[in-house]
């Protein structure tokens, strides 16, 4: 029987899926909403097959074919007690179903299935180090105590600053008009949105932070700059910690890059493939496989 390989990477943000032929060959791939173990663990398993049976629908294999797919599967928040076993003891329909984080599976797709490390900055931030058969990771352990240089901690920058102009206790700028005139600038309405907010919530101010920040804003500019310096010591610690490749990576990475310095971009590699590669790399692709992917 030929056998068939699938790659998930369920995040905070969106689930996608790409599943290959023994070769590499991309036969089919599909995305889905959220995919974190926060939102429970029912959620979390139908998102799962939404995006796994969509992926397979797309593809046209049959049921024999299913049976012989190798999946894994990496997973924003399954650290969490109890979730992976959890995960362990429900049924997919494949011949073996594999669980990592989704920050393991991006730092294998970003250095070939090899030794590196990635420092992912989108909703949240995490490092994830792979040194000579030992893997760890550098933060990640949630927000708003953690996420340090993410989206939602630029987001709560934000709000603070806002909240401050709006008292008098700092001066007002376009980015604080901006983000208070979202709650017509109503401090009731803003408490009351903060109380609901997620994460994700928070980072949806990211780009108008970093808009302003590249016009001059004075508050952008402190909080995109405190944003980058927590950055480089992230990335001064994983080379402190004896890695020696390190890509950054998610949907913020492009533009914080300009804002750090020269000297620690110079240190950056670029990633040679991406999250989806990896989960295709651990549940059990030849590396050398997904080397004619686009």
């Amino acid at each position: 029987m030929t056998q068939f390989y699938l790659g998930v990477d369920a995040g905070g943000s969106n689930c996608r899926c790409r599943l290959t032929d023994a070769r590499g060959r991309v036969l089919a791939t599909a995305q889905a909403g959220p995919a974190h173990a926060v939102l429970g663990l029912e959620a979390l398993y139908a998102t799962l097959r939404d995006v796994t049976d969509a992926t397979i629908a797309a593809s046209g294999l049959g049921a024999a074919q299913v049976a012989e797919i190798h999946a894994a599967m990496g997973i924003a928040g399954i650290s969490r007690p109890g979730v992976r076993a959890a995960l362990e003891e429900v049924a997919f329909p494949f011949a073996s179903t594999v669980f990592d984080t989704d920050a393991a599976i991006a730092n294998l797709g970003a250095h070939g299935g090899g030794d590196g490390a990635v420092l992912i900055l989108g909703t949240g931030s995490v490092a994830q180090v792979q040194l000579r058969g030992e893997r760890f990771r550098i933060g990640g352990y949630g927000f708003p105590i953690s996420d340090e240089g993410s989206g939602a901690a630029l987001g709560l920058s934000a709000m603070r600053h806002a909240l401050r102009a709006l008292d008098g206790r700092t001066r007002a700028t376009p980015l604080s008009t901006a983000v208070t005139e979202r709650f017509g600038h109503d401090t009731a309405r803003a408490i009351a949105w903060m109380d609901q907010a997620t994460p994700r919530d928070y980072g949806s101010f990211a780009p108008l932070v970093m808009d302003y920040a590249e016009a001059d804003d004075a508050i952008a500019r402190s909080i995109v700059e405190d944003a980058a310096g927590h950055i480089e010591r992230f990335i001064e610690t994983i080379f402190e910690r004896g890695a020696t490749r390190c890509a950054l990576l998610g949907g913020l990475a492009p533009k914080m890059r300009p804002w750090l310095r020269a000297r620690t971009v110079a240190r950056l590699s670029e990633p040679l493939g991406d999250a989806l590669s990896g989960a295709l790399y651990l549940a059990g692709l030849p590396a050398q496989s997904q080397e004619t992917q686009p």
